[in-house]
């Protein structure tokens, strides 16, 4: 769908698409999709404000950024192949299988012994959420229309507030008054909840079809992709030369895939949506949302409880602030797309982000928690125009029969650039605290812990204190530029197209 003529009908070609979908209501379908979204919103921020615990607990703080970026690497890689096959067999079946993959992972995390079986067992959980984002916005996408999705994608925000005001407090009463494995079992309940809901209100039925999924084209991906990420996180542990080697073959690897793609009918990422400007643009904001949302999720509660000396719960409380921020842009996101243009609600998402970047960038122990809530507040708005906008733009300027693989890829290069930020990101804070304390990681994991950080004699301690804050101020200089990329994205964006005139502009790349 390259020209104006055709995309002006894709809503309407995706309505008479749709009709495979047969649910009992639609509500109760959005109901699941609500109840999966809360589970990964829950697990996002539970863990998220318990990582500094829960570092303290097993150790192996030079481990940190693998915790989260092995499960970002398996959700990544297993993203489109979910969208390829939900287009294949239909989205049921596919949720049920991931949300069990899930709750797997979950129950290992919480039985892990140290920093590697964690990182092992979240890589597992990992591959069950890979379809649970993009799925789950797959179907609302199919039974709403372009002037519905806006109003209804507010009500999915809204389970991230729900999540903001939960997951932190909670997160910090599990650590502080149970076990730290609770973060990870909380999970539990909440999914047989939404495996009921979508058991028995959501029936559909596919056309059956001969298909043939892509084997080669995803051991290609997952293989350049772990070799990426896996070589950026060790990067203060590798020489210039096994780096730049590393980096060599996962660009050889990566370019192997793609001329693979395009020779094969039934592509893992269909490279037939990169001539849709639309679609570039909405890779290109969703790869910057990917660091963005890591320099604070990952970071933020770090240089909170190591340079501040803050609790588990004033983590909790910034992360809190983000997240319920989110779903407020997403509402007034809707409104902006609504009366003006999706041009218009992404540019001011962009501009928010950079607003927010340019505040943690200039962060200093002075200024205390209110300057590090203000830049959270900055961002989580930003991230709610932004992503809202370029979700909803996206899905209605492609078909049904393209719209799980167009989700699914637009995901799937957020969560890589998740991977590829933390990796960078923990290779900056890595290199700085190697220079202060050596090899000697143990003495970042008592600096974590509050009864602890005071046995640490003083100049030592400064020390450690001084690496982070350069780290941190690095890494909020990069997120500063990542909101750039989101203004020019925003930008790229046809000037009056919006829910209501889906026939504005050009489409081409």
């Amino acid at each position: 769908m390259n020209d104006s003529a055709n995309e002006a009908t894709v809503d309407r070609a995706s309505e008479n698409l749709a009709g495979l979908v047969k649910p009992i209501g639609r509500s109760w379908v959005l109901a699941a999709i609500m109840a999966t979204m809360f589970m990964a919103a829950v697990e996002s921020t539970v863990v998220a404000t318990a990582m500094p615990t829960i570092v303290a607990k097993l150790g192996g703080f030079d481990l940190f950024s693998w915790v989260f970026a092995s499960y970002l690497l398996t959700q990544a890689i297993t993203t489109p192949i979910y969208g390829a096959l939900a287009d294949m067999y239909g989205r049921k079946p596919l949720l049920l299988a991931a949300i069990a993959l899930f709750v797997l992972g979950s129950v290992l995390c919480g039985l892990a012994w140290n920093m590697v079986s964690l990182i092992v067992f979240r890589a597992v959980q990992g591959i069950g959420a890979g379809a649970l984002l993009p799925l789950g916005l797959t179907v609302v996408g199919d039974l709403y229309g372009p002037q519905e999705r806006p109003r209804v994608q507010g009500y999915l925000s809204s389970i991230w507030a729900m999540a903001a005001i939960l997951g932190p407090a909670l997160g910090a009463y599990l650590v502080t008054h149970l076990s730290w494995p609770m973060v990870f079992w909380i999970n539990l309940p909440l999914a047989a909840v939404t495996v009921i809901i979508l058991a028995l209100g959501f029936k559909e039925r596919v056309q059956p079809r001969a298909h043939k999924l892509d084997l080669l084209g995803t051991f290609l991906m997952a293989l350049s992709t772990a070799v990426l990420v896996g070589g950026l996180v060790q990067t203060a542990h590798l020489n210039a030369l096994t780096l730049t080697a590393l980096l060599l073959l996962a660009g050889l690897l990566f370019a192997a895939l793609l001329g693979h793609e395009r020779r094969i009918p039934e592509p893992l990422l269909p490279l037939d949506l990169w001539s849709n400007r639309i679609f570039v643009a909405g890779n290109l904001a969703n790869g910057a949302f990917g660091g963005i949302i890591m320099a604070i999720s990952a970071f933020l509660p770090t240089y909170v409880q190591g340079v501040l000396g803050g609790s588990a719960m004033n983590s909790g409380m910034v992360l809190g602030i983000m997240s319920l921020s989110w779903p407020l842009g997403t509402i007034l996101a809707g409104r902006t797309m609504l009366r003006y243009s999706y041009r218009a609600a992404a540019l001011t998402g962009g501009l928010l982000l950079a607003a927010g970047a340019l505040l943690l960038a200039t962060l200093e122990t002075s200024q205390g928690l209110a300057w590090a809530c203000g830049g959270a507040t900055l961002t989580g708005l930003g991230l709610g125009f932004g992503n809202n906008t370029f979700v909803v733009v996206v899905q209605g300027n492609v078909n049904w029969g393209q719209r799980a693989a167009a989700t699914s890829s637009m995901l799937f290069t957020r969560m890589i650039c998740q991977s590829v930020a933390t990796a960078v990101f923990g290779g900056i804070l890595n290199v700085a605290l190697l220079a202060k304390a050596g090899a000697d990681h143990s003495l970042m994991d008592r600096l974590m812990e509050t009864a602890q950080r005071q046995t640490l004699p003083t100049a030592q301690r400064d020390a450690l204190l001084q690496a982070i804050i350069s780290a941190m101020h690095k890494i909020y200089a990069i997120n500063g530029l990542l909101a750039v990329l989101v203004v020019i994205a925003a930008l790229w964006l046809p000037k009056g197209l919006s829910p209501s005139r889906p026939d504005c502009g050009p489409r081409r790349a």
